[in-house]
Order: C-alpha cells, then structure tokens, then sequence
C-alpha cells in the first residue's frame, strides 16, 4: 500500500488522471491524501469531485478556500468571480451529491506513518497550536458544515479579523480564526497574527511577519506538516514541511509525494510531477 500526498489540483482533472496513471494508483491498494483546492479556475471541477467520489476511502481531502468558496456560492452568499469556473459544477444534475461529499471533507488530517506523525491542510497552522489542537480545531468547523445549519455559517466566514488566536473565541470570530489559519494563512508574526495582503514567495515576507512555518516556538514543529495553497511558494522538502502547491493551474505542474516510513524512523518520500495544460493569470 502506497501514500501519495498531491497539492492543489484546483479543477485539472485531465492533470490529475495522468498523475494516477504516472504513480500507478489502485484505489484497492493506495490512498490519495489531497491538500484542498480541489476545485475552481481550472475547467473540470465537476469532473476532479466525480473522480474522488469513486475513489472511495481510497481518496480523503481537506478544504481549500476555493473549495469553502464553492459551498458559500452554492448557498447564494458568493457571487462566481470573473476568474471561477463553477457554474458547470453548480448547475450539474449530481451538484447535490458533489456539494454533500464535499461537506463531509476535512479541514485537517493527521496520520501516523512509522514514527513520524503527518499533519495535512491547506494552508497553515498557527504557531500557539499543536496537531491535537489543530485536529480539534479543525472539528468544530467540520461540525457546522455537515449539520443542518451549515448555510447560516458562509456569511460569517470572510474576514480578516480577528488577525489571530485566543482560546476565549467563541462563535463566528472562533471560526473564522480556525478557517483563516487553515485555509489563507502564508505569513504571521513570530506572536502569530496573520496576514492575508501578500501572496508572494519567501523573498517577498513583508516585514515583521515570517512564513507560518518559520515561527520561532510553533507548537508542530515536532510533526511533519503538509500543505499546499502557496503556489508562489512552490515545491519546498524539509524535515519538518512538505510544500505540494506548484502551481498547476497556473501553467506548473500537479504534484504528489509518495510518503512511506524508513527502518531508521523517519520518512523516504519520492516526488513525481505531471506538466499541466492549464494557463490561469496567477492569483489565490
């Protein structure tokens, strides 16, 4: 049995079907772990949540913004941007069955493989959490989108405030907090206050903030933590950070990393990468 984590696939499905036929995937045999962005800009997202939807248990994801920007459409709270490729998706006859399975994803994984604990999200976890927390953290959102109240949630979801952390949120500031981090955040303070202005790489970290993963005392920095939503960013392999975002959409390659333990106690991880057709001006 194999583990492949693969970045944003954002509405590329040709992409994605030649990366399962390149890493020889076999739903009966593998598990696809998916770091959100699923859907929107490229021209296939009915057809990327179709895919994963046979897959089975053989497929788990956790959202992306632009997956959250999919449900918050749905219900009317979004308008489709000049830049979405949605309405295929939306005026589909099996939308309700795409939009529920989506409901039902996560907005964190962990697993364990060998000795090494894994942490899988979109975009970032805040220096103050630790991947129990975070996993927790992640649940209270999960609760409300797959309850019966999951609409009234979207118009309390935009924002950028508050900018961090406090155990004393409560109501839609705690979930907005929990959503931001987990589906916008590239830089915080070393204290942990998020920005969302810039987009950049690492050479363009607006002063006073550092990369999320970068801050001094970040409760994960025992874990392995995958994400993706940085295309800027790109492919980055540490000991402590997979980044899987290269930017398919824009004109890069989709990518998955085959993760598997080592007899020593840590990860072996392979790189595989299929070009992407698709050509989208670059943005979020």
């Amino acid at each position: 049995m194999a583990m492949y984590l693969i970045g944003d696939v954002q509405g590329c499905d040709s992409a994605l079907e030649r990366l399962t036929q390149l890493i020889d995937f076999s739903p009966s045999r593998d598990t696809l772990y998916l770091l959100g962005d699923l859907v929107n800009r490229g021209p296939e997202s009915a057809q990327v949540l179709r895919r994963l939807m046979r897959y089975g248990n053989a497929a788990r994801s956790v959202l992306g913004n632009h997956d959250l920007h999919l449900l918050a459409t749905h219900y009317g709270v979004r308008k489709p941007g000049k830049k979405d490729t949605l309405t295929e998706l939306l005026q589909a006859e099996d939308a309700p069955a795409l939009l529920h399975w989506l409901h039902q994803q996560k907005l964190a994984l962990l697993e364990t493989v060998g000795k090494k604990e894994l942490l899988m999200l979109h975009a970032g976890v805040l220096p103050a959490w630790t991947a129990t927390k975070t996993i927790a953290l992640a649940g209270e959102v999960e609760a409300v989108l797959q309850s019966p109240d999951a609409a009234s949630f979207f118009p309390q979801m935009y924002g950028n405030g508050p900018d961090r952390w406090s155990d004393s949120l409560q109501g839609a500031d705690r979930l907005r907090v929990i959503v931001n981090a987990l589906t916008r955040m590239r830089y915080c303070t070393p204290e942990g206050a998020m920005e969302f202005a810039h987009s950049g790489g690492l050479a363009d970290t607006p002063e006073g903030y550092v990369p999320w993963f970068d801050a001094p005392d970040r409760q994960t920095a025992d874990h392995v933590v995958a994400f993706g939503h940085w295309s800027t960013l790109g492919w980055l392999n540490r000991n402590d950070v997979f980044s899987l975002d290269s930017g398919c959409v824009w004109g890069g390659c989709l990518s998955a990393l085959r993760v598997s333990p080592t007899t020593d106690g840590g990860l072996d991880t392979e790189l595989l990468q299929v070009k992407c057709a698709q050509s989208q001006p670059p943005g979020d």
